[in-house]
């Protein structure tokens, strides 16, 4: 299993290893012995008990509650959920998800509501932070027994200062200190990351790609991005754009994007596109079920992806089309990365093989035959929860790696 990239405090041997025990535990499914963590990490079995100790006294680490075919004690090790409560929070351009979970990344509540990220920062943290509010008073908590938060946006991030950086899906939110103002509301450790790259990290976590070390992402909703997972770690490029897929050029005078540029993957593919051909198709005239939808402009790509569900020719062939599209960005990216598997995820990811078989076609079509031979493309298993679960994996990440590095 490769390490994954949050930053580690301390810098004795003893201090590293007992980091890297901890994340082998979090993230070994159904728990994991203390012979095997020696094993794997190459420690001896007397410096693995010296640390798991210390890990148990502070509540971070329990034995499983699995008997042996002897009945003797367990000898596995998970996290004990009990140690603490994280929240992880996906605000997206349509909606706000927030998750309330324990430390073993447990969901506990789940609230999601419209949010219009359009309206800008003050009113989108103000609508999540009531949110918050109201989801941790209702567990019985104080938010001050909260460990950290999570947060995904659906644009660049810079990691350094906590802001968004140049995203034309988000108007009004450039330089604005998301991570401080945050961090002032709740007075618990927030971090700020890209939807995208959290929707990789979470299907690598708990989802599709589980222990995968080189994955790419492409979250689908009304844009398209990807989250980049490089030899177990999260690629952001220098300023933190690494991923933006979404504005790389299919055609060159293909429809204007949101970004200036034109015929741009997201113009083309993304959900706007994809509600804007279905309203075109019903102003043309052709027989579809989304003629039922009134008024024309008020048809989504979700209304899209319903109908396709139900039958709808119109809408199938326009996913398949988008299909399609992304399966020539995808065979880039597989060309260039060469990863061991593609998730797709996001709104439009929703409606499965009508999607990403065409995906696969064009990836085995267009791409290397050595990467396209050993590529798996796979839709998202945590459906709409991957940003919202790599929000709390990195929230874990942060909580508990300073408890442990007391």
């Amino acid at each position: 299993m490769s390490t994954i990239y949050w930053n580690i405090p301390g810098g004795s041997v003893k201090n590293l290893n007992k980091h890297a025990i901890l994340d082998r535990i979090r993230f070994t499914p159904g728990g994991i012995s203390r012979v095997e963590l020696a094993r794997q990490l190459r420690l001896t079995r007397a410096a693995v008990t010296s640390i798991v100790n210390d890990l148990e006294a502070l509540g971070l680490v329990q034995e499983s509650g699995s008997q042996g075919p002897s009945g003797r004690k367990p000898v596995d090790l998970e996290i004990n959920p009990s140690s603490g409560h994280v929240l992880g929070i996906d605000i997206g351009s349509t909606h706000v998800t927030v998750v309330l979970s324990d430390a073993s990344a447990r969901v506990l509540r789940e609230w999601e509501e419209p949010l219009d990220v359009t309206r800008g920062p003050q009113t989108c943290l103000d609508q999540t932070n009531r949110i918050v509010q109201t989801m941790v008073r209702e567990h019985h908590l104080e938010m001050n027994q909260v460990g950290a938060a999570g947060v995904g946006v659906p644009g660049p991030v810079c990691k350094d200062t906590g802001r968004v950086v140049s995203a034309p899906a988000m108007p009004g939110w450039e330089n604005y200190p998301v991570q401080e103002v945050l961090q002032d509301m709740w007075h618990i450790p927030v971090t700020l990351s890209n939807d995208a790259e959290l929707g990789a990290l979470g299907e690598w976590a708990y989802g599709a790609a589980r222990g995968e070390p080189s994955l790419v992402y492409i979250k689908v909703g009304h844009g398209v991005g990807a989250g980049l997972l490089v030899d177990g770690q999260i690629y952001r490029g220098v300023g933190g754009t690494a991923g933006e897929i979404g504005h790389t050029t299919l055609y060159e005078d293909g429809p204007p994007c949101i970004c200036g540029n034109r015929g741009c993957l997201e113009a083309i593919a993304g959900g706007r596109a994809v509600a804007q051909r279905g309203r075109e198709g019903v102003r043309k005239g052709l027989q579809t079920r989304l003629a039922d939808i009134q008024p024309v402009e008020s048809i989504t790509f979700r209304d899209v992806i319903d109908a396709a569900r139900r039958g709808d020719l119109l809408s199938q062939r326009i996913l398949a089309d988008t299909g399609q599209h992304l399966g020539t960005a995808v065979a880039n990216l597989v060309n260039l990365f060469n990863p061991g598997m593609v998730v797709i995820g996001g709104g439009i990811s929703q409606i499965g093989d009508l999607l990403i078989e065409p995906i696969r076609q064009v990836v085995q079509r267009r791409s290397l035959r050595a990467a396209s031979k050993t590529v798996r493309i796979s839709g998202a298993l945590l459906g709409r929860r991957s940003t919202s679960m790599g929000a709390v994996v990195e929230a874990l990440s942060v909580y508990m790696h300073q408890l442990a590095g007391r």
